[in-house]
C-alpha cells in the first residue's frame, strides 16, 4: 500500500496561486470608499469564471460538519466549466486539499490550513476535496456556476493508496 501523509501549510496567495485565488481583507487590496464614506469596499478580489456553455453565477450557503483528524482523503472533485469560491461564515479554521487541473495525480496533492478570515476560489478544473472544518461545524458562502453542462467530476483515490492528514499537521 502507498501511504502519503499530507503536510499542511498556511494558506498564502503565492502558495495557492496554481489552484486559484485567496480571498482575504488586507492592505494589498484595492480599497474604494463607498456609501458616502461609511464603508470601504475591498474591490475585485477574484474573477468568477462561469461563462462556459451559457453558465451563470449562483450564490449558495452550505453547512459542513467538522472532521476528526487523522482524516483519510478518499475522493476529489473538479468543476471543468467554472470556478468555485468558498468564504467561511464564522470564526473556524478549515483545511483545503488541492491539485492542479489536468490528469488527477494523488502524488501532487497539497494541503492548506485556512484561517477563518480567508476564503478560496478554485480555478476552473482544479481538483479539490470538500472544505474540512476543524473543531466545529462551519458555514460557507459559495459562489460558483449554475446552468447546463457537466460541471462536476469525481475521482476516487485508489484503495491501495492511503492519504491522510494528521493532527500534528494542523498545529
Amino acid at each position: 500500500m502507498t501511504e502519503i501523509k499530507l503536510q499542511i501549510e498556511p494558506l498564502t496567495k503565492q502558495g495557492f496561486a496554481p489552484y486559484g485565488d485567496v480571498i482575504e481583507v488586507n492592505s494589498e487590496n484595492q480599497i474604494i470608499s463607498i456609501n458616502h464614506g461609511l464603508a470601504d469596499r475591498h474591490h475585485d478580489l477574484i474573477k468568477v469564471d462561469v461563462n462556459n456553455e451559457n453558465g451563470h453565477t449562483i450564490v449558495s450557503i452550505i453547512d459542513t460538519q467538522k472532521v476528526c483528524l487523522p482524516f483519510r482523503v478518499c475522493v476529489m472533485e473538479r468543476h471543468p466549466l467554472g470556478s468555485q469560491a468558498f468564504m467561511p461564515i464564522g470564526n473556524n479554521p478549515y483545511i483545503v486539499v488541492v491539485t492542479e487541473p489536468g490528469e488527477f495525480d494523488y502524488n501532487q496533492l497539497k494541503g492548506f490550513l485556512v484561517r477563518p478570515d480567508q476564503g478560496v476560489n478554485y480555478a476552473k478544473g482544479t481538483w479539490h476535496h470538500s472544505c474540512m472544518s476543524l473543531y466545529e461545524a462551519n458555514q460557507f458562502l459559495v459562489v460558483d456556476r449554475g446552468g447546463q453542462g457537466a460541471n462536476c467530476d469525481f475521482v476516487a483515490v485508489p484503495d491501495n493508496v492511503s492519504i491522510t492528514i494528521d493532527d500534528e499537521d494542523c498545529l
